[in-house]
């Protein structure tokens, strides 16, 4: 007999399994699956690091003022603060998005070109979660911004696109 709060995740031809309602959900069709942190799923006992969701992104620019009317006024970030480092000869933007996460902005003297073809090891591109997709391609259009198409992800049938700021990073839309 399942325990109160307990759901049965399985499809057709699979085993029915017990699983406790305090984790997370993820339909694909007709299947629901639970996710388990990643130590639960190792069988380790004990608490589980809780992370929950990303605080901030930190992002090198080579044009401090550029790259700063680009996050604030083609993207719309709110400016949390905005500090000048004179030991470092550094700015540091930091950028709210609605949600509560930020972008940390960082001018150095001289940074190092950032390497985008091939692809690289490290970070691949910042995706931004938007609602309207038709929109918000078309605003970053009147702004001058160049658009990648819209493709359809084909894994999750959602739409999205790509743009790069002003020194080359890849930025996604993706319409949620």
């Amino acid at each position: 007999m399942p325990a109160d709060g307990d759901q049965a995740v399985g499809g057709e031809s699979a085993e029915i399994e017990m699983i406790p309602k305090a984790h997370p959900v993820c339909r694909v069709g007709n299947v629901a699956r639970r996710f388990f942190p990643p130590c639960k799923q190792a069988g380790l006992s004990g608490r589980c690091m809780q992370l929950q969701g990303f605080h901030h992104v930190a992002i090198i620019c080579s044009d401090y003022s550029r790259s700063k009317w680009f996050y604030t006024q083609v993207l719309g970030l709110t400016i949390i603060a905005e500090t000048y480092r004179a030991s470092r000869q550094s700015y540091k933007l930091d950028l709210a998005l609605p949600d509560g996460s930020q972008i940390e902005l960082f001018s150095f003297p001289c940074p190092p070109a950032r390497v985008n073809n091939p692809e690289a090891l490290g970070l691949r591109h910042l995706a931004f979660g938007v609602a309207d997709l038709a929109a918000a391609v078309a605003e970053l259009q009147s702004k001058g911004m160049a658009v990648e198409p819209v493709r359809i992800d084909e894994l999750t049938g959602k739409r999205f696109t790509f743009f790069a700021d002003p020194d080359g990073l890849p930025l996604e839309l993706y319409e949620g």
